[in-house]
């Protein structure tokens, strides 16, 4: 996945514990709580765009990074810009 704030993209991540109202994104790079970033990630050869607004963030130095379970930030969804769908798809298929 990638994500940023305004026109700036270029920050890649791994998106884990994803919901239908948010997920957590494992990153080095946290954004302060209260910021909304734009989210793009790809499933299935389908682009899925939205904005979330980080909840939450948990900083840790890059040399524990791999070793810190919750390293990156909570975000929760505010609009799907596409693949609405699909995202929601993709979670259900995670429940069960």
């Amino acid at each position: 996945m990638s994500f940023g704030t305004g026109t700036m993209m270029g920050r890649k991540a791994f998106s884990e514990d994803i919901s239908p109202q948010g997920m957590f994104i494992k990153t080095i790079n946290v954004s302060n709580p209260n910021t909304v970033l734009r989210i793009e990630l790809i499933h299935n050869e389908q682009v899925i765009s939205l904005d979330a607004r980080v909840m939450w963030a948990r900083r840790v130095p890059q040399n524990l990074f791999h070793l810190a379970k919750k390293a990156g930030m909570g975000v929760r969804i505010l609009h799907f810009h596409s693949g609405k769908e699909q995202y929601l798809a993709l979670c259900a298929s995670l429940v069960g």
